[in-house]
């Protein structure tokens, strides 16, 4: 293609930056433009100082923090001693993905921005702040900031005067051809073909360890509303170790019933087998995936086909659509005047793409087998805390995990793909593997045997401190100040008896907060209040570091707040000053959160 190679590159936590980056990419392509799309971390950074239009589209995480697959570059790109000319030749844009009921909202696309025009870059646009809150999920300002940014990058860049744009009903070619082989090679193996043996090298996402699951026992009470589990597995002979505040990140798959009923719905035969071949020369192959590989082992380890399916998945299928009737409606929900319509028909009742090829079953049978992989994003890893210490219980890896299941206007309950996956397996029936890895949390905890550390963890918030409590406890480090929050003590209190021997021997300060046990809901940062001396005695005359994990969305900022009041309370602060003193601790890490959403 002529012009210049316009680069996409994508900091996703989630999936949807890198979602967005495949539509830059498509309508670069649409517009007769080269492009490559990246994940930040994928890209040799260094090669920046070379690129003439480049545009970053990341997604702000937990309290501002860069998704996983961008760390890297973070760092990079904000080293001091940089040249501010770096970038000089860069014409940039910024698109940014958030949600704007977090106190950071987009934090790390503006200071991204910022950041690319200290370093002498040229910005095309001001930057694009996507927010999942609007009732059209971000798209309500991508849409409009994708036509101003083709518009300037068309103005530096004209097309072909005898070329024009594909229109969006014509399908750009597939990303990889795929063709099924005459009978089923020895090597088309079901099994995660990368499973890591080599105990020199640590798992990863590439190489997973297979650990045996030992254990899968619900601990809230029957009669509790939520169904949460405590899962061990057995790491020996992994290579894996681990500190308190580290993740476990796990490789989950589709349920069979799905699997099944996937294969019936676009006519494929699970047990073929095929190749993979791509397209373009700087495509590489899914690495996750064998070559050849089985229908079956693509549908259940690799294609996510139980997620809500974004604008893209529908303009797509418009495409491939033979049915006019079909055709029309997913034109309609691909539009830009069609996403209250997507949104009532799909984000809002959380409808699986699955269930969306149910509703178009003319479309679903004419999808050629090479289009799955345009259609559907890999299953992505989840993410867990890890709530146990080497130190307590050797070769062992524990977790807590809430079963993620819930109603909306559709017959079908709504479930988690990971948590109900591993709900459903049970070590009991025989061995059971599951693929994982670990990688360094967000919460480092002191090395220092005399400071004492406060931490907050209500519900399966309380996990990593679970094995920080372990670990520090194996170590001989007492000051252990631990606040925890329910609804209540017979239903959800993780771990009651641990805590209570840990107590007897004067290793562990317990405070609890049951929310449902009386009128006057009480949570955490009720407790954080109440006992404001005892907490601004830990902090400001004993060093202690404060600690703070669990659900994102309210929790966090409201436990801000109590600690805000406590240092104006007990500690005698003004309201500016108070601020100040929770902002130091931040900085020096004497306050760290993980958040989850």
């Amino acid at each position: 293609m002529p012009g210049p190679r316009l680069l996409v590159l994508f900091g996703s936590q989630t999936g949807t930056a890198q979602d967005v980056s495949e539509r830059l990419g498509r309508e670069a392509r649409r517009r007769r433009l080269g492009c490559r799309v990246q994940a930040l971390d994928s890209y040799p950074v260094v090669n920046l100082i070379n690129e003439p239009l480049v545009i970053f589209v990341c997604a702000t995480t937990g309290q501002g923090d860069p998704p996983d697959n961008m760390k890297d570059f973070w760092k990079f790109i904000f080293r001091k001693h940089l040249p501010l000319t770096s970038l000089c030749q860069m014409d940039f844009a910024v698109l940014g993905l958030g949600d704007s009921s977090y106190a950071k909202f987009n934090f790390v696309a503006k200071k991204l921005h910022r950041r690319l025009l200290q370093l002498g870059g040229t910005a095309l646009l001001p930057v694009c702040l996507g927010d999942d809150q609007h009732e059209l999920g971000p798209d309500a300002a991508v849409d409009p900031w994708l036509h101003d940014l083709w518009e300037k990058v068309l103005g530096l860049y004209p097309m072909p005067l005898d070329l024009g744009v594909i229109p969006p009903g014509v399908p750009l070619p597939p990303t990889f051809t795929l063709q099924f082989l005459p009978e089923v090679p020895r090597t088309c193996s079901e099994e995660p073909h990368v499973a890591r043996t080599d105990p020199q090298s640590p798992p990863s996402e590439l190489r997973p360890f297979l650990a045996r699951m030992v254990t899968n026992q619900r601990v809230t009470d029957p009669s509790h509303f939520q169904d949460v589990r405590l899962i061990e597995f057995d790491i020996s002979g992994s290579g894996i170790s681990f500190a308190a505040g580290s993740v476990v990140l796990i490789q989950p798959q589709n349920a069979a019933s799905h699997v099944q009923r996937f294969c019936q719905v676009l006519g494929l035969d699970p047990e073929r087998c095929f190749t993979l071949q791509p397209q373009e020369p700087d495509v590489p192959c899914p690495r996750r995936l064998p070559q050849p590989c089985s229908v079956r082992h693509l549908v259940s380890q690799y294609l996510d086909i139980t997620g809500v399916p974004r604008r893209s998945f529908f303009e797509l299928l418009a495409c491939l659509s033979p049915s006019e009737l079909e055709r029309d409606k997913l034109l309609e929900l691909s539009s830009a005047p069609g996403q209250e319509a997507l949104a009532e028909y799909c984000s809002r009742p959380r409808r699986t793409a699955l269930e969306v090829l149910c509703d178009f079953p003319h479309t679903a049978a004419a999808v050629p087998p090479e289009r799955l992989l345009d259609l559907f994003p890999p299953i992505r890893p989840r993410a867990f805390s890890i709530a146990s210490s080497l130190l307590a219980h050797p070769s062992r890896l524990q977790i807590l995990v809430a079963v993620v299941q819930y109603q909306t206007r559709l017959k079908e309950p709504r479930r988690g793909l990971c948590s109900s996956w591993l709900a459903s397996l049970d070590p009991g029936q025989g061995p059971v593997q599951v693929p994982l890895w670990v990688r360094p949390g967000g919460l480092t905890f002191p090395e220092t045997p005399d400071t004492p550390v406060i931490m907050v963890g209500p519900g399966t918030g309380v996990a990593p401190f679970r094995a920080a409590i372990q670990e520090r406890v194996a170590q001989g480090q007492t000051g252990n100040f631990l606040f925890f929050g329910c609804r209540w003590r017979d239903r959800d209190f993780y771990w009651e008896a641990e805590w209570k021997e840990l107590e007897r021997r004067g290793c562990l300060t317990l405070i609890t907060a049951f929310s449902r046990e009386q009128e006057q809901k009480v949570y955490v940062q009720h407790r954080l209040r109440q006992l404001g001396s005892l907490v601004w005695e830990l902090l400001h005359h004993r060093g202690a570091c404060f600690y703070l994990a669990g659900n994102a969305k309210y929790m966090p900022a409201e436990v801000s707040e109590a600690l805000t009041s406590v240092f104006q309370e007990a500690g005698g602060l003004s309201g500016p000053a108070a601020a100040a003193y929770l902002a130091g601790l931040q900085r020096t890490l004497r306050f760290q959160t993980e958040t989850w959403a």
